[in-house]
């Protein structure tokens, strides 16, 4: 099946112009072909290659439907990005494919990086909802420093996984299925001692992921994974 992703297809009725490309010039599909849209809000359409040029793709929408959501609330993950962009491009597809609601980079006083660019994390994204068969599009934030970040508001469940000696239970006893969560994962060097102190003196509850010692994008896929098996809905 081939799927497309065409966040404005009810306005435009149209390809855009890279998902054009792959069906045209890749995939060398032709008028009449039938074919699968996805706005990444939470809905599928079944379509019909109607016309095209060497560079345009305009299609006939022959039906819709709306995916139930998989899981249960709203899944977040807040990461300080590591040296190497390979590994957050690497986490931002596999988060993806398991199922998560929203990601955000931190600032953090050990951050490794301090400035991260969206655009090709967000096409990669799109390539994961489209393999992974999802109808919505996770949430992508730019950098926060992370005092401000943990002072923003959120209903939910707040976690923060760190390694220093605490009284931490694992994740996956805390976290209380079907309500929001949000998982703040630190740097190669850890969050400082200061930001932990600050965070849970904001109601942030300090976690486990595990006895290993979890590289940064390895502890935040298994906080995303815990995550998602806490909430799945059996469909």
């Amino acid at each position: 099946m081939h799927v497309f992703y065409t966040p404005d297809i009810l306005t435009t009725h149209e390809l855009p112009d890279e998902e054009a490309a792959h069906c045209l010039r890749v995939l060398r599909l032709a008028t009449g072909e039938k074919i699968t849209l996805t706005d990444g809000k939470g809905h599928f359409y079944e379509a019909e290659i109607a016309a095209h040029t060497a560079k345009k793709c305009e299609v006939n929408i022959i039906s819709s439907t709306e995916q139930p959501p998989l899981w249960k609330g709203h899944l977040h993950i807040a990461i300080a990005p590591t040296k190497n962009m390979d590994r957050m491009e690497w986490l931002a597809e596999k988060i993806t494919e398991i199922g998560i609601d929203e990601i955000s980079f931190l600032n953090c006083r050990f951050s490794e990086r301090k400035v991260i660019k969206l655009e090709r994390i967000n096409k990669i994204l799109v390539s994961a909802i489209k393999q992974s068969l999802k109808a919505r599009l996770p949430q992508l934030n730019a950098m926060s420093n992370f005092a401000d970040f943990i002072k923003q508001p959120f209903s939910g469940q707040k976690f923060i996984a760190h390694c220093y000696e605490h009284d931490k239970k694992l994740l996956k006893d805390t976290m209380k299925a079907g309500e929001d969560g949000l998982v703040l994962i630190g740097p190669e060097g850890d969050f400082s001692e200061e930001e932990v102190e600050m965070a849970i003196k904001l109601g942030f509850v300090p976690i486990s992921l595990g006895p290993s010692r979890l590289r940064t994008e390895t502890a935040a896929l298994v906080a995303c994974n815990l995550m998602n098996l806490k909430n799945q809905i059996n469909i």
